[in-house]
């Protein structure tokens, strides 16, 4: 019996058997949203294999449970390439949702904006990505189903589903290209020039490489980044990871409007 299924047996044991209509997960600054979720909180370190978010601003468990009358699995943390150098490392958190039956993921994350018309506190609906990280967590697949084509990783109805939530609830919600960068250390201004070059209009640390995971696991996604600053070399902001946590809620406040909305209107 593989890792995945063993995990979904113990999490159906502890929260139920029925299948999480959504998956969620959170970034930095953004982990309080799991503590809206009515069910059962299970802390990582409960969950043999899964990693231990090891960022502050993340929230290390995985809750089970109703939000706006829907079923969801809310991982309240992820683990970054930057942390273990292993671009797979949020891979079995994954196959286990798959496991529990989960066919659409949402994700979040904090980014940096390189368009002025998306300022820190904004939002921006993911309709891309650019890994130019230069790594990619299926290196080591051994099947052919490596070969994920990614022509439709950022899913067209759940992102159309996503702007029409953000549309009812009068919040503004561009739509953009991310551009994940390794980290931990941020950007140089002349890496947020090239991105700019290369047509990105938001730079972060994370979501790109579950979003290969969870397409490699047939899994459909969608993903809203959180602005807490402008690109290094556009503003005179001190750019800091304790920057990104201060500046996230102010964003997070309208992304949990929007996905009430969204589960509400499912």
């Amino acid at each position: 019996m593989s890792k995945s299924v063993e995990l979904a047996r113990l999490i159906r044991d502890r929260a139920g058997q029925a299948a999480p209509e959504y998956g969620l997960i959170l970034g930095s600054g953004l982990g309080h949203l799991s503590e809206t979720v009515q069910g059962t909180a299970i802390p990582y370190s409960d969950l043999p294999g899964f990693p231990h978010a090891g960022v502050s601003g993340h929230v290390p468990q995985l809750v089970i449970g109703q939000l706006e009358g829907r079923r969801v699995a809310v991982l309240g943390g992820r683990s970054h390439y930057y942390e273990s150098g292993r671009a797979d490392a949020m891979r079995l958190p994954l196959e286990t949702l798959a496991a529990l039956g989960c066919d659409r993921l949402i994700l979040t994350n904090a980014a940096g904006s390189l368009r002025a018309d998306i300022p820190p506190g904004g939002l921006m609906l993911l309709n891309d990505h650019i890994a130019f990280a230069g790594t990619n967590p299926l290196i080591g697949e051994q099947t052919d189903a490596r070969f994920v084509p990614m022509t439709d990783a950022h899913d067209a109805d759940l992102r159309a589903a996503i702007l029409a939530a953000a549309q009812a609830e009068g919040i503004e919600l561009p739509e953009g290209v991310y551009c994940w960068f390794s980290g931990p250390s941020f950007e140089t201004p002349a890496e947020i020039r090239a991105a700019r070059i290369l047509g990105a209009d938001a730079v972060g640390m994370s979501t790109v490489p579950e979003i290969i995971l969870a397409r490699f696991l047939g899994i459909r996604c969608a993903a809203i980044s959180v602005i807490t600053n402008m690109g290094a070399g556009m503003s005179d902001e001190a750019i800091s990871h304790d920057h990104t946590k201060a500046m996230a809620p102010l964003g997070a406040a309208k992304l949990e409007r929007i996905l009430r909305r969204l589960l509400r209107a499912a």
